[in-house]
């Protein structure tokens, strides 16, 4: 069955509609510049309300690694997603402590689907950008080779097509789950079912 994300959940009802719904995963946003971005504090209360069988994912953005390792460490979240120009060395110092690494690509050639093949993370997310709302040209996703979470414009409308087209490890979706940039209980039941 292919995996649910649910990202930039930010607020104590967000917690309570995801245990609801109970996705694999949902994310944190950790980047300043970013609307749905939450404190370190907030995420570490806002887990301890969270369901153990869901697991919290940080999304950073050229973080200083001891900063994701302290995260971690605090309990706030058990898998780190990176968004930036992070090196390999940054994944795999990651990787060698245990944690688990999601790494984006934003993808519009073969080239950015060769990257996302020989990157050292355990999982790669393939994306149409920073969170445009849009899809990318999946026919690009054929040579992936490994496991794969999509991303980028998914909606309760498409991802049914998607899972059975493409066949993505996991999905993940943020902006398609809100109504007036909060997340939205009946937005993120039609995408889970969509997917399921």
């Amino acid at each position: 069955m292919t995996k649910i994300k649910m990202c930039g959940l930010r607020r104590a009802e967000d917690i309570e509609y995801a245990n609801i719904l109970r996705p694999d995963y949902i994310g944190y946003v950790f980047a300043k510049k970013s609307r749905r971005y939450v404190t370190p504090e907030k995420a570490q209360e806002l887990t301890k309300l969270l369901r153990e069988d869901i697991t919290p994912v940080g999304v950073f953005v050229d973080e200083p690694i001891e900063n994701v390792i302290a995260l971690v460490e605090s309990g706030a979240i058990r898998m780190v997603q990176l968004h930036g120009s992070e090196s390999e060395d940054y994944a795999a110092e990651l990787k060698e402590r245990g944690i688990p690494v999601i790494r984006a690509f934003k993808v519009s050639s073969e080239a950015d689907i060769a990257a996302a093949r020989s990157t050292c993370a355990d999982y790669v997310l393939l994306d149409s950008g920073s969170g445009s709302g849009e899809t990318f040209d999946w026919s690009l996703i054929k040579n992936v080779g490994r496991d794969f979470f999509l991303a980028g414009g998914l909606t309760a409308d498409n991802a049914a097509e998607a899972v059975e087209k493409l066949r993505p490890y996991g999905v993940d979706a943020s902006s398609c789950l809100e109504t007036d940039d909060f997340k939205d209980f009946e937005k993120m039941k039609a995408f889970a079912e969509a997917v399921r």
